[in-house]
């Protein structure tokens, strides 16, 4: 059965840090990109970030570019989202998913697999 679980997201002030953790089970990370979506309030869901299967693509949504890092740790089958110097336009639930990942551009469907999300908050 395959699995993707998120974890990290909570309440955080503008300017400070999250890492958020997506724990990968049933599938391999050496197979399988792995993305970062998230959605805002009203607004569509979007792609964030993403990590190829063999690591050589990483994609970064513009307006996190400098602030968002992707990475994975295989022996954990577990991808990060290292979140620095955040702002409220930030606050979303953020979900990982099995992915398509370009250089320019991060794309899932309903058809691939998904987390469940987890939310982050940016607000004094």
């Amino acid at each position: 059965q395959v699995q993707l679980v998120e974890s990290g997201g909570g309440l955080v002030q503008p300017g400070g840090s999250l890492r958020l953790s997506c724990v990968v089970s049933g599938l391999s990370l050496n197979e399988h990109s792995i993305g970062w979506f998230r959605q805002a309030p009203g607004k569509e869901r979007e792609g964030v970030s993403c990590l190829s299967r063999l690591q050589d693509s990483l994609y970064y949504a513009e307006p996190i570019k400098g602030r968002f890092t992707i990475s994975r740790d295989n022996a954990k089958n577990t991808v990060y989202l290292q979140m620095n110097n955040l702002k409220p336009e930030h606050t979303a639930v953020y979900y990982c998913a099995t992915a398509v990942c370009t250089p320019i551009y991060a794309f899932s469907s309903e058809d691939e697999y998904w987390g469940r999300g987890t939310t982050v908050t940016v607000s004094s």
